[in-house]
């Protein structure tokens, strides 16, 4: 098991990183939450990783803090029907924080607004991650120190709503920065989809 690389980051978009370590160059999926957090390209960059050995490939999913890699490893061993793509959206929708103390209150309707997770699968992680996150949860969330403001959280489900219509993520992260630039932070999530369509 690749616990973690260090190393040059060479490229850098929303759903993948290539870090470079010693002269190798490691392709490795990432979720939004930590593409936010990454060095500009060409500084070293540490990343905590997780590999999935498939019959077809061996995969990297690298991650910015413990806690998102940990919500990476639960979703994906623990809750029915959830693979490594959902499990990154999953995480590019919310923090870990925030995720674990909608489980613990049974918020379906925060949890199925974020892409690709209907109510069905809301409702799934409800039941199948209530008892592994524990009440604590709750309350972690409600004293989150660093929630994401409320301009990033409208930039982050505006560029989520661009991926769920067939946008690729670096052109969807693109068009959100520009239109946000053109319109200020006040922008609402709808303006800010609108404007990045029309562009």
């Amino acid at each position: 098991m690749i616990a973690f690389l260090e190393g040059r980051l060479v490229e850098a978009l929303p759903t993948h990183v290539v870090v470079e370590v010693h002269g190798v160059g490691y392709e490795v999926f990432i979720p939004l939450s930590s593409f936010d957090k990454l060095p500009a390209p060409g500084h070293t960059v540490r990343l905590l990783t997780h590999l999935a050995v498939r019959e077809d490939a061996h995969v990297l999913y690298g991650f910015a803090t413990a806690g998102e890699r940990d919500l990476f490893r639960l979703l994906i061993q623990s809750v029915s029907g959830i693979g490594p793509k959902l499990a990154l959206n999953i995480l590019s929708g919310m923090t870990p924080t925030a995720f674990r103390g909608a489980v613990a209150a049974g918020d379906v309707k925060a949890l199925s607004r974020i892409p690709g997770v209907g109510r069905k699968t809301a409702e799934r992680l409800v039941v199948e991650l209530r008892d592994k996150v524990g009440a604590a949860a709750a309350w972690e969330a409600a004293g989150e120190s660093r929630a994401p403001t409320e301009a990033e959280r409208r930039v982050n489900d505006a560029v989520l709503a661009l991926i769920a219509l067939d946008f690729k993520p670096p052109e969807a992260h693109e068009a959100v920065r520009a239109a946000q630039a053109l319109l200020g932070p006040g922008a609402t999530v709808e303006e800010l989809v609108r404007t990045a369509l029309k562009r």
